[in-house]
C-alpha cells in the first residue's frame, strides 16, 4: 500500500481530451456552452474552471463517478474501483481500510476544452462537514443516489442543505441498469426529498426487465449503454414512443410553471423550440428552481457523457459563485475549505479562487486580519504537490505555510482584509472517547497532534472534563472517532488508546448535622491549634455550595474565617463517595483559637476535619447528571425512538414536528448522561444513518439502590 501522506486527493489532470468518435458526442446540444467567459486559466476555451460537488448518501458510488469522469475525459487510462481499492480517490489508508471516502477526493477534469474541477464528498453523515466546508465554493452539486425510495431520509439531508444555501445541484440516479422499478413509480417516491421539483430529462430504455440504455427527453432522441464507452445513438422504438412524449410533457409542464413563454406554447398545442427547452432547462437550474435528474451506472461508464455534456452547458461560472457569496466586487477572494499538515510540507491551505488573480508570493489577509506572504502555490498530484504559477478566478490550489488562516476563513490581497464569507457551523458531537497515551513522553507530541487533528476537522472537538480530569475526542459518531484516532498513530506518530467515557458523578446529603472540628499539634516551639464548629446542612437542587458564618465575640478571630472556608471548599472536591459535593451549606457557628498556636493553616485543617468528621453522618447520596436531549429522525422511526428513550431511563418530555424539514420529528426527552454514550449508534441503527440529536446538560438527579451500587465499585476500582 502506497504511503499516503496526505488523505485529501487532488489530481492534476489537465490533458485536452476528445472523448470519442461515438455518435453521442457530436450530437445534442451545440457544443459552444452557454454563458460568459471567465477569467483565463490557461485552458484550452480560455475560460475559468468550474468547480462541482459529487455528493450523495454512503455507497451511492459518488468515488465510482469521479472514476468514471476521469476515465471518460482521458484524466486516467482505465476506471479505478473502490473494491479493489484502485481508485484515484480514497487512496489514504484509512479510507482503503474502511472501504468508504473519509476525505474529501478533489480532481480536475477537461472536457471539450473546458476544466472541471469534481469534489467527491464523503457519504457518510459523520464525515459530511468535509462536503459542507467545499460545498461553500462550489459552483454547483451532483447528488448521486441510487434509484430507491428508501434513500429519501438520506437525500432529505442533502438536498436540504444545498437548497438553504442555494446552490444549483442535479440529482444522478446511479445503478439504474440494476434498477426493476419503474421510473414513473422512482421520482414521485424520490420527490419528498426536494422542495423543488425533481424533473425528470431522461427516462430507461428497457429490455427483459433490465436499463439497457435511456431516451434524453429534451433532445427527443434514443441512446443505448456500452460498457465503459459512449452511449450509441438509435432510433426510439415504437414500443417506447408514448412513453417517451407523455415523460416530455411532464418535464416541459415543469419548465413551464417558472416560464410564461413556454406555457402559452404549450396552451396553444404547439411543440416548443428546442433552444427554448435548452435555456429554460439551463436558467431554471442555475437560479434553482428546478432539481434536474439524469440516469446512469458510473460502475459501467453509461450515462457519463450526456453528464459532462449538461454540467459544461448548465453549470454557472465562479463569477456566479462569487455574486452568491458576495464577494463579486473584491479584488481578490479566496475561501478555505481544507487545510492539510503534510509530513514534510507544512501546512497547506486547500482554497477555491473566487475572484482576481492570486500569485505565489502574494502577501494574504485572513479572518484574523493577520498579513502573511504565501510560502509557494500548488497543485496536487496525488500526495505530491506540484509548484504552479498564479492561480486565477475559478482555480483550486494549495496555499503553503499560511499558519494564522484557517479553514472556513476568506483570504485576500488586499491589506484591509475582507467580510468574511458564511461558512457552515461544525455539527455539535454526538459521541466522545478519552484519549490515554500509553508512553507519558508522548503528552507534548499528543498536544501538538490533537491541535492538527482539529485544525484538520473542525467537527472533532477537544473537551478537558474538570470533573473526571479526562481529555476527551468529541465527534459525530463511531466511525468518525476511529478514523482520527488511526490518523494519530499513522500520521502523527502518537500511539493512543481509547478510553471509556466518564461520566462526571457529583454527591449530596440528605441531612443536616453539627459537628466540632480540632486540629491540635504541638511539636516544640509554636504549635498549631484550630477548633471550629459546623452546621452541614442540605440545599435545594442546583443551589451550589454556601458558606457563612454566625461567630460573635471573637471566638474565632475575622482574619482566620477564610481558612476555615478553604479548608471545607478542599474537602468538598471529594466527598464520602469520592465525588465532588454539591448543593451543601456550612455555617461556622462556634470555635476557640490559641493566642500563639492558631494560624490559617490551622483553621483551615480544622475546616476540613470537621467536613471529613460531619459528611459521612448527613446521609450522602450519589448524583448522575441528566442532559436535555433533542433527537432528530423521519417521522416514522419516532416510535422506535420512543421505545430507546424509555430503555435509557429517559423520560419523554414530547415531540413536534421539525421545523422546515417535511416528514421529520423532534422528540425532546430528559436521558441519564450515563445511558447516552451509544445513543448516536442505535438512534443511526434505527434511521438509515440519518438521525441525530443534541444535548445539554438539565439538572443532577439522585441515584440509588443497584445502578449507585455499580457505580461506586466501579469508581473505587479506578482509583485503585
Amino acid at each position: 500500500m502506497r504511503d499516503e501522506r496526505i488523505p485529501l486527493r487532488l489530481v492534476a489532470l489537465t490533458r485536452n481530451h476528445n472523448p470519442g468518435s461515438g455518435k453521442e458526442d457530436t450530437m445534442g446540444q451545440s457544443d459552444v456552452p452557454r454563458g460568459t467567459t471567465g477569467a483565463g486559466s490557461g485552458h484550452t476555451s480560455g475560460r475559468s474552471t468550474r468547480c462541482i460537488a459529487l455528493i450523495g448518501p454512503f455507497l451511492s458510488g459518488k468515488t465510482t463517478l469521479l472514476e468514471a469522469i476521469l476515465a471518460r475525459t482521458g484524466g486516467i487510462q482505465r476506471a479505478g474501483a473502490v473494491a479493489e481499492k484502485s481508485s484515484v480517490g480514497d487512496g489514504s489508508p484509512e479510507a482503503r481500510a474502511h472501504g468508504m471516502s473519509v476525505a474529501l477526493n478533489i480532481a480536475d477534469a477537461t472536457f471539450l476544452g473546458d476544466t472541471f474541477t469534481f469534489i467527491d464528498c464523503p457519504g457518510s453523515i459523520e464525515f459530511q462537514h468535509e462536503g459542507a466546508e467545499a460545498l461553500t465554493a462550489c459552483d454547483a452539486a451532483i447528488v448521486v443516489s441510487e434509484p430507491d425510495p428508501k434513500r429519501v431520509p438520506a437525500l432529505q439531508v442533502i438536498l436540504k442543505q444545498l437548497e438553504d444555501r442555494g446552490i444549483p445541484h442535479l440529482l444522478f440516479l446511479n445503478k439504474i441498469d440494476a434498477c426493476t422499478t419503474p421510473i414513473r413509480e422512482i421520482i414521485p417516491a424520490l420527490q419528498p426529498a426536494s422542495t423543488k421539483p425533481l424533473v425528470l430529462r431522461q427516462i430507461p430504455i428497457w429490455e427483459n426487465g433490465a436499463a439497457t440504455g435511456f431516451i434524453d427527453l429534451a433532445l427527443e432522441r434514443a441512446f443505448l449503454f456500452r460498457k465503459n464507452a459512449p452511449s450509441e445513438m438509435v432510433e426510439i422504438q415504437a414500443a417506447d414512443i408514448e412513453q417517451e412524449k407523455e415523460a416530455r410533457f411532464h418535464m416541459l409542464e415543469q419548465l413551464a410553471d417558472y416560464d410564461d413563454t413556454l406555457m402559452e406554447t404549450l396552451l396553444s398545442d404547439m411543440a416548443p423550440e428546442k433552444e427554448l427547452v435548452f435555456s429554460d432547462l439551463s436558467r431554471e437550474f442555475e437560479d434553482g428552481l428546478i432539481c434536474p435528474v439524469l440516469l446512469g451506472s458510473a460502475q459501467n461508464g453509461n450515462g457519463i457523457l450526456r453528464l459532462l455534456k449538461a454540467i459544461r452547458h448548465e453549470v454557472p461560472f465562479v463569477g456566479t459563485t462569487a455574486k452568491r457569496l458576495k464577494v463579486e466586487n473584491a479584488k481578490s477572494a479566496a475561501y478555505v475549505f481544507k487545510t492539510l499538515h503534510t509530513g514534510h510540507g507544512g501546512k497547506l491551505s486547500i482554497a477555491r479562487v473566487l475572484t482576481g488573480d492570486l500569485p505565489d508570493g502574494a502577501t494574504m489577509t485572513g479572518g484574523d486580519a493577520v498579513e502573511e506572504r504565501v510560502a509557494g502555490l500548488f497543485s496536487l498530484k496525488g500526495e505530491e504537490t506540484q509548484k504552479r504559477g498564479t492561480a486565477h478566478a475559478g482555480d483550486t490550489v494549495a496555499l503553503g505555510r499560511l499558519d494564522s488562516v484557517r479553514t472556513g476563513d476568506t483570504i485576500t490581497t488586499e491589506k484591509s482584509g475582507i467580510v468574511q464569507i458564511a461558512g457552515p457551523t461544525p455539527p455539535a458531537p454526538v459521541l466522545g472517547s478519552g484519549i490515554g497515551l500509553k508512553d507519558r513522553k508522548d503528552e507534548v507530541k499528543l498536544s501538538s497532534a490533537l491541535g492538527k487533528l482539529i485544525e484538520e476537522d473542525p467537527s472533532l472537538v477537544i473537551e478537558h472534563n474538570k470533573d473526571t480530569h479526562q481529555v476527551l475526542l468529541k465527534g459525530q459518531g463511531e466511525m468518525h472517532l476511529r478514523v482520527a484516532f488511526e490518523r494519530l498513530q499513522r500520521k502523527y506518530g502518537v500511539v493512543v488508546e481509547r478510553q471509556k467515557r466518564q461520566v462526571p458523578y457529583k454527591e449530596t446529603i440528605r441531612k443536616a448535622i453539627e459537628i466540632r472540628g480540632r486540629h491540635k499539634k504541638q511539636t516544640g516551639g509554636h504549635g498549631q491549634f484550630g477548633d471550629v464548629v459546623l452546621t452541614i446542612r442540605p440545599q435545594p437542587r442546583g443551589a451550589g455550595f454556601a458558606f457563612d458564618d454566625t461567630i460573635t465575640g471573637g471566638v474565632v478571630p475575622k482574619q482566620f474565617i477564610p481558612s476555615v472556608e478553604i479548608g471545607v471548599a478542599d474537602y468538598m472536591k471529594h466527598g464520602p463517595l469520592g465525588f465532588p459535593v454539591v448543593d451543601v451549606a456550612v455555617t461556622l457557628t462556634d470555635g476557640s483559637f490559641h493566642t500563639v498556636d492558631s494560624s490559617d493553616m490551622a483553621f483551615r485543617q480544622a475546616g476540613r476535619l470537621a467536613m471529613s468528621e460531619g459528611m459521612p453522618k448527613c446521609q450522602p447520596v450519589l448524583l448522575e447528571p441528566v442532559m436535555a436531549v433533542e433527537i432528530a429522525v423521519p417521522s416514522e422511526a419516532t416510535a422506535r425512538v420512543n421505545g430507546m428513550i424509555s430503555q435509557r431511563r429517559g423520560q419523554i418530555l414530547g415531540f413536534d414536528a421539525r421545523e422546515g424539514w417535511p416528514g421529520w420529528d423532534v422528540v425532546s426527552a430528559c436521558i441519564p448522561e450515563a445511558e447516552i454514550e451509544d445513543l448516536i449508534v442505535e438512534l443511526r441503527s434505527a434511521t438509515a444513518g440519518v438521525g441525530t440529536y443534541t444535548a445539554r446538560f438539565d439538572h443532577l438527579a439522585e441515584l440509588t439502590g443497584r445502578l449507585a451500587d455499580q457505580v461506586l465499585v466501579s469508581h473505587g476500582e479506578a482509583a485503585e
